[in-house]
């Protein structure tokens, strides 16, 4: 076992750390607590690129990395896995959790206790579900970033807050007893709830036994889905994304990715072609149901009147092309699908940050910030009006006026937000989405001679009918937010919170002219789905250390 398998738990035992130690500060030490906190997810997001860059070397032992943390065998112990899928979903967390933290110590750390300890309690959560090998180990993964999620939800007050918070707790907490019912079916039928043991198992099942095992995939499905943002089990969404405070609205953009990233990996491991009478199951819900939410989030963006709800159904549509994508289970539909999460997640959570400025903007409402020396320099006045030249109806000149700086950042970011989650050129959003039609128009890469199915001309004009209503609804809130003839003073706007923004929107541009890299890294990984015997055998191989007993006994039979 090498110093690099070891960094496979890093990634948990970090925050978890991070956490214990922010709550022994207690609430005075504000400061102190906000740099610990920043330091440890940028220290995350570091460990996890090192593992990213880990599984792109050749060989199973490289590119599939398999850690015990009890040293139990397998499957009897917690298993944690990692592999290209699970490294780039890490990568992405820790990319969305330093930038909305970045945003957070501007002044939203300060609206209730114990934020810093709960964002590194959900930063837990979240990485411990990607890596987690076991259906039990999830469940508790989930449970650790839902009940951090619940207080940061919370985190700031306000009735509209706590309406929809209950809310979302009542959901989720109803997904979370489906989901131990359906693992419980699930343990009941095969006996196991190592995602790699059932992945062997499931063929062998019995005719007999093969209703129960579906019932128990099924109602799993069902919270999946619900997490995922599935129609119809999504009316919570909207109401509680909205209404959340602009950095933990950010998080909750990668949290929503959770349920697809799970349906993802059980789906190609337990349901894959290998899977016996099994194989398959569930595919055209996947498939109609995805669908489905693209259609009714597409038709409610075109009626969204806040920039909030417009990012909160834009999840909606985005999580409809991913679920849609995995039902087809065509390898390079799935390559096309995860190139499109990355950009799109990138996308949605610097809206969700710019969301809150622009508001602002249009309210005119400045929040005292303590320190002044961290406000970005004061916007330039308008000119005074000129008469007898270039005047407007008012009297007032209409060439040589200067547009505000942090109007100027403010309208160019929101114009690139807009064309990466729309998917118009030249951006990433576009080549995410050019490579879902590309895959769509030529399925399993065999080809124009190869017939396209129904469901996918129904897919492909679904992206291009969202992408119309997301680009007639993005251009309306734009109209009337940059603008309006109304003059409005310029908000006051802090570094830490326009950083966050421009890193993510840089990643975003950057991912335009690095499309190649990361699209044969996507491509690999859904290869890698898609022939699920080699992270079955990579699991199923891993031997627990000896002990020192176990070696000396070894020593003492050994002539």
């Amino acid at each position: 076992m090498t110093a690099m398998t070891h960094l496979i738990a890093a990634p948990i035992l970090l925050p978890l750390l991070t956490a214990a130690i922010m709550l022994m500060l207690g609430e005075k030490h504000r400061p102190l607590k906000a740099k610990i906190n920043l330091f440890s997810s940028l220290l995350g997001l570091v460990i996890s690129l090192l593992l990213l860059q880990w599984t792109q070397t050749t060989g199973v032992p490289g590119s599939i990395g398999v850690y015990l943390p009890g040293n139990w065998q397998v499957p009897f112990g917690i298993v944690l896995v990692v592999d290209r899928l699970s490294a780039l979903m890490l990568v992405l967390t820790g990319i969305i959790g330093v930038s909305a933290l970045l945003f957070a110590m501007a002044r939203w750390d300060g609206a209730g206790s114990s934020f810093h300890a709960l964002f590194q309690i959900q930063l837990m959560g979240l990485y411990g579900a990607f890596l987690t090998a076991d259906l039990f180990n999830l469940f508790v993964f989930f449970e650790v970033l839902l009940a951090a999620s619940y207080g940061l939800l919370l985190h700031g007050s306000g009735r509209a807050r706590v309406s929809s918070g209950l809310h979302y707790i009542s959901i989720n907490l109803l997904a979370s007893s489906l989901f131990l019912i359906g693992a419980a079916l699930i343990y009941g039928v095969t006996g196991t709830l190592n995602m790699a043991d059932l992945a062997m198992k499931i063929p062998l099942v019995p005719e007999a036994d093969r209703g129960l095992l579906h019932a128990g995939a099924a109602i799993l499905a069902v919270a999946f889905l619900a997490k995922a943002g599935m129609w119809p089990l999504n009316f919570w969404l909207v109401p509680a994304y909205s209404s959340a405070s602009a950095p933990v609205a950010a998080m909750f953009a990668i949290m929503t990715k959770v349920g697809v990233y799970t349906l993802l990996r059980l789906w190609t491991l337990l349901f894959s072609g290998q899977a016996g009478a099994s194989a398959y199951f569930g595919g055209d819900w996947l498939i109609y149901g995805g669908m489905a939410t693209m259609l009714c989030a597409g038709v409610a963006i075109i009626a969204a009147q806040r920039l909030e709800r417009m990012a909160s159904l834009s999840i909606l549509v985005s999580a409809g092309i991913l679920l849609s994508a995995v039902g087809f289970a065509q390898p390079n539909l799935i390559g096309a699908a995860l190139f499109y999460l990355v950009s799109s997640t990138l996308a949605l959570s610097a809206l969700f940050l710019l969301a809150e400025l622009i508001e602002r903007s249009r309210t005119a409402i400045e929040v005292p910030l303590e320190d002044e020396n961290e406000l970005l320099p004061r916007p330039q006045q308008w000119l005074p009006p000129v008469k007898g030249i270039n005047l407007d109806d008012d009297q007032k000149a209409v060439v040589g006026q200067v547009i505000p700086w942090t109007m100027a950042f403010l309208g160019l970011s929101f114009i690139a937000c807009a064309l990466l989650i729309v998917g118009m050129p030249p951006l990433s959003g576009f080549i995410g989405k050019l490579s879902l039609i590309g895959a769509l128009l030529n399925p399993l890469g065999l080809g124009a001679g190869e017939p396209i199915s129904m469901a996918a001309w129904g897919l492909l004009a679904l992206l291009i009918l969202t992408g119309l209503g997301s680009l007639m609804a993005f251009s309306r809130l734009g109209i009337q937010r940059f603008w309006s003839p109304e003059e409005r003073p310029s908000p006051v706007l802090r570094k830490l919170e326009c950083t966050p923004i421009f890193l993510l929107l840089g990643l975003s541009i950057a991912l335009t002219f690095k499309a190649e890299p990361l699209l044969r890294y996507t491509q690999a990984a859904a290869d890698a789905l898609n022939n699920p015997q080699q992270y079955v055998m990579a699991v199923l191989g891993t031997r627990a250390v000896p002990g020192p007993e176990a070696k000396a006994a070894l020593l003492e039979v050994q002539p």
